[in-house]
Formats: C-alpha cells, structure tokens, sequence
C-alpha cells in the first residue's frame, strides 16, 4: 500500500471519527431536548390535574375533573385506586383498560419512565396520590413517543448521509491534496533511480514550489549530500590518481636502481641511496593514509595532558634551523609562557607539518618566522613564510583532504601527497581550537593556529 493511500485513508478515517462524535453529541443533545419538552408538558398535566382533584369525607377519590381538552389533547391519562381499579380515563385513551406503565405504578414513587403499550412507544409519568400520607391512587399521564422517534430516525439518516458524503469527500480531496504534495518524493525516487543506473552524482532533484515545508526541505537536504557525494567521490578519484602517480614512481625507481645493481652484479650507493629515499616516501604516503583512516573511525585517540607549549615551540624551532640549513632563515620571534591541554607528539607534529612545508616552499635565501602570544585565554601561533604564496582560488580548499596548491608551488622529490594540511587541521580542530590560512601570491603565506589557555 502507498504512502498516499494509506495517508488518505487515515484522514479519512480520521475525518470520520470526528464526525462520528460530533453526531452522537448532536443525536444525544437532541434527545434530550424532546424527552424534556414530552417531560415538561406530562408535569405540567399532571399538575393541573391534580389541582382540581377532589376527595370525600372518608379520604377516598370521588371525583376526577380533567382539564380541558386542549391540555389532554396530546396526552393520555389514567387514574388508578389503591386496589389496582381503574377510576378515570382521558377521552383521548378510549376503552384501553391497561395501565401506561405497569412499573410505575407499583413504586409508589414519582417516575418518569419509557413504556411500549401495544406496539406503541409512551413516555409515562407515574405520580402518586397520597392523604396524609396514605395512598389514594396513582395518576399516570402518558405521551406518544412517535414524532421522537421519527425526529430522531430522521435525524439519523441525515447525519449519517452527510458522513458519508463528508467522508468521501474528505478522502477524495485528501488523495489530490496529498498527491500534489508528495509529487517531489516521486521525484527523488526517480532521480534516485537515475544516479543508481547512471553512476552519476552530478544530478540533482528539481522541486518546483520553493516553500518552506518538510518536503522542500527534504528536497535542499538531498540535494545537499548529493552536491557534498559528488564533492567527495571527485575528491577521492584525484586523490587514487594521485596516489596512483606517487606509487607508481618510486616503485619505478627502485625497480629500475635494482635491475641496474642486478645488471652490474654490484651494490651502487647511489641506487641504494635512492632505492632509500623512494622507500621513505612510501613510508610517509601509508603513514598519512593509516592516520587519516584511524581519525575518520575514531581510533586515533588524543593523550590531553598539560603542555607547555613556548618549550614545544623552541624544541620545533631547533630541529626546523637544522632542517633549514643555509637555505632559509629561520627566526623564532616574541613567544610568551602559555599551557595547554594537549597531546603533545600531535601537536609537534602540526608544528613541524607547518614549518617543514614553510621551509619546503620558501625560495633559497628566504625567510620563515615564528611567533607565539597569549590573547586573552587563547594562544596564538604564527608561521610566516616569504614564499610564493598560494592562489585565491586553492585557499578556501587548502585543508580539504587530498587536496593540493600545484599551480603555486612546484613539486619536487620531498613533495607531499596532500595530506598533512588535513590531519593538522583535524588535530587542531579536535583539541577545541582553529588553524587559519592567510596568502597572497608573491608575498608568503601565514598560517595562525589558536589554542584554548589551560586553566
């Protein structure tokens, strides 16, 4: 069963209990309305009669004076003596000697009561006549029932044919209404459908009514993840060729340095040598690729321990002056007592990832300066470089994964895969602070990274 059908069926399902209540409230009210006007009027003959009732000397019913006809008219009446005799009838009853309610006239009590005398549907009022005291008779004044019965047998008909009507109308317009609305999942369906057949990312779900409501967001969501699927398998195919490309050349110049030794029959150091620096580049490229994995599931846990972070700065600064060597300046600017809570290899390793690629990408002779202050209850880290700094257009993704600036900065042997820009992003970012990137082509590039103060 579709979601349509078995949405227009519980509207109408539910449209059909309300009118359900609605028309037994109704039903009810109106009953109760016509059995107190049939009620009012047997009281008030009941009390007329009893008005003009007369008693002899010895306290028994001598005389019945009924009012007059137009008060009986619609009504019928019985007086009955102690001894279970009849004493007096209205003219309207005839010769039916039965009495209106059997029942009520063996309580002894004022009862109204419905009471069904030869096929014919009473209301009775049973009153009884007593002398201080003492029980005289009972007077019984009776009403048909039959335009009750009719009213409410009409009244019945009506309401339950305007439930059907409501009913199928409510259901005939909830399956239009309904179908017009859920046109776009039909529509997601299909698309759906389309990119499963077609391995094609790049389509997207047309929604026509640009409303806010459930579906449209619906719609804007799902178009989303398509855009952010498409984002990541675009990123993921660049990023297996690339990977592709890195294996594939240092995996063919160890194959060619060993067929060289192997031609020669002799160790070459300068094949082993390379055959060494090919390796380590592999090393790296598994070793960025297995910690991006283990981030991405969650089992690359941070040790958070107190760090003093201006000792960690100056132990980055003497390993990057020896990496540096003659070919760029080093310079450890103003740096201020700061401790965080951190892990402290994670964090030297976004250190060094910054200024390692610093070194890498500034021209001989340039310089890379390095700064920490405290801001208020935040540390800031500066990296500076005098490099060739990065195009507009490749920062707003020079964190994404796999991602790399080639237009700007050329590649040499000891190039990165793309990687370490991510995992020193996601480093920083799951110690609660933020890293920045700041570049104009010709004019270096800043990288800023913000560290919450240990309290």
């Amino acid at each position: 069963m579709s979601l349509r059908l078995r949405l227009a069926l519980l509207y109408s399902t539910f449209m059909g209990g309300i009118l359900l209540i609605f028309g037994a409230a109704v039903y009810i009210l109106v009953n109760v309305i016509l059995l107190n006007q049939v009620d009012t009027m047997l009281a008030s003959v009941a009390r007329d009669i009893t008005q003009v009732t007369k008693v002899n000397s010895v306290g028994e019913l001598s005389l019945i004076s009924l009012p007059p006809l137009d008060m009986t008219s619609s009504a019928y009446v019985q007086v009955w003596g102690p001894d279970g005799k009849i004493i007096a009838t209205s003219p309207s009853i005839g010769i039916l000697t039965k009495p209106l309610d059997p029942v009520g006239l063996k309580t002894g009590l004022a009862i109204y009561k419905d009471s069904y005398l030869d096929g014919a549907h009473l209301r009775v009022l049973s009153v009884p006549l007593k002398l201080s005291g003492r029980m005289i008779g009972t007077l019984q004044v009776g009403s048909s029932l039959s335009v009750v019965d009719a009213t409410q047998g009409n009244l019945l008909s009506v309401m339950a044919l305007i439930a059907i009507i409501a009913v199928l109308m409510a259901g005939f317009g909830s399956w239009v209404v309904l179908g017009r609305a859920l046109s776009p999942l039909e529509a997601i369906t299909e698309t759906v459908d389309q990119i499963n057949r077609a391995d094609d990312l790049s389509r997207r779900i047309p929604y026509q009514n640009q409303t806010e409501d459930e579906i449209g967001d619906l719609v804007v969501s799902f178009n989303q993840t398509l855009e952010r699927l498409e984002s990541l398998f675009t990123s993921q195919q660049r990023f297996l060729a690339d990977v592709s490309h890195e294996l594939r050349t240092p995996l063919t110049v160890i194959k060619g340095n060993v067929d060289l030794m192997r031609h020669i029959k002799q160790a070459d150091e300068e094949s082993l040598s390379s055959i060494d620096e090919e390796a380590g580049r592999l090393t790296r490229l598994v070793g960025g690729l297995l910690m991006l994995a283990q981030a991405e599931s969650g089992k690359l846990t941070l040790v958070l321990k107190p760090v003093e972070l201006d000792l960690l700065l100056t132990e980055v600064f003497t390993e990057m002056c020896i990496l540096a060597g003659s070919k760029v300046h080093v310079h450890l600017n103003e740096i201020d007592q700061v401790l965080v809570n951190g892990d402290r290899d994670r964090l030297k390793q976004v250190l060094l990832n910054l200024v390692s690629n610093a070194i890498q990408y500034t021209p001989q002779g340039g310089d890379v300066f390095l700064s920490m202050s405290k801001i208020g209850e935040q540390a800031r880290i500066i990296i500076r470089d005098t490099g060739p700094g990065i195009p507009a257009e490749d920062l707003p993704h020079i964190f994404d994964r796999f991602y790399r600036a080639e237009k700007s900065r050329t590649r040499s042997s000891t190039s990165g895969f793309g990687l370490g820009l991510s995992i020193a992003h996601w480093i920083v970012e799951h110690h609660g602070g933020q890293i920045k990137v700041e570049s104009k082509e010709g004019k270096g590039t800043s990288f800023v990274i913000w560290l919450g103060i240990a309290k």
